[in-house]
């Protein structure tokens, strides 16, 4: 990686932590000049951090994205039609290997600590994406993970109930070759995750 990508990539990534960390608050505004001083970097590595995060969503109109309801309601409507697509297949082609990478998610999911669960719950979803074997698809949500991250944060923190339940009926279905069923149980949770999302933000 020469230094020019370096400087971009190493930028991109300060940023992008700080805002999924909440260190750069929703609604915060981004200035280049400001981020080039606090981050060490020229401004030309930090104007294509931001043009790349106002790409993937995180930044709007030069401001730390601040999900309204109509956000909240596109995103979740791409990720049910994608995801619940994708459960469908893995309940086609998962492996054994899969499955008990599924399975190590869900058990993580109960058990694990707070950085543990997000992980899992990731590696979940990631898995099943993975089993679309739509290059299309995979492509559309590896591009939304950023933003897709800051709802699993408030999910994980906030402890919705029955997150991990839900993970396991997926689990199984797909471990029973039960397409349908899979496809569904993946649109109910996701439908679910929004429902709590939007609870929060109106409360």
């Amino acid at each position: 990686m020469n230094e020019k990508k370096k400087a971009n990539h190493q930028s991109y990534e300060l940023i992008r932590d700080k805002i999924l960390s909440g260190e750069l608050a929703s609604g915060t505004k981004i200035t280049e000049e400001k981020l080039a001083n606090d981050l060490g970097f020229s401004r030309t590595p930090i104007r294509e951090s931001i043009r790349r995060l106002e790409y993937e969503g995180l930044i709007v109109k030069k401001k730390v994205l601040k999900p309204t309801e109509k956000n909240l309601r596109d995103i979740f409507q791409v990720r049910m039609l994608l995801e619940s697509h994708a459960a469908k297949s893995a309940a086609t082609y998962a492996s054994q290997e899969d499955l008990d990478a599924l399975l190590q998610c869900v058990e993580t999911g109960k058990n694990g600590l707070y950085e543990e669960i997000m992980e899992a719950n990731e590696r979940f979803h990631q898995i099943i994406v993975q089993k679309s074997g739509n290059e299309v698809l995979i492509d559309t949500i590896d591009r939304m993970q950023s933003i897709i991250y800051l709802f699993r944060r408030t999910v994980v923190s906030y402890d919705r109930p029955f997150l991990i339940e839900e993970h396991e009926e997926i689990y199984q279905a797909i471990r029973n070759r039960e397409m349908e069923k899979a496809a569904e149980l993946m649109r109910s949770h996701l439908q679910k995750d929004l429902d709590f999302c939007l609870h929060l933000l109106h409360n």
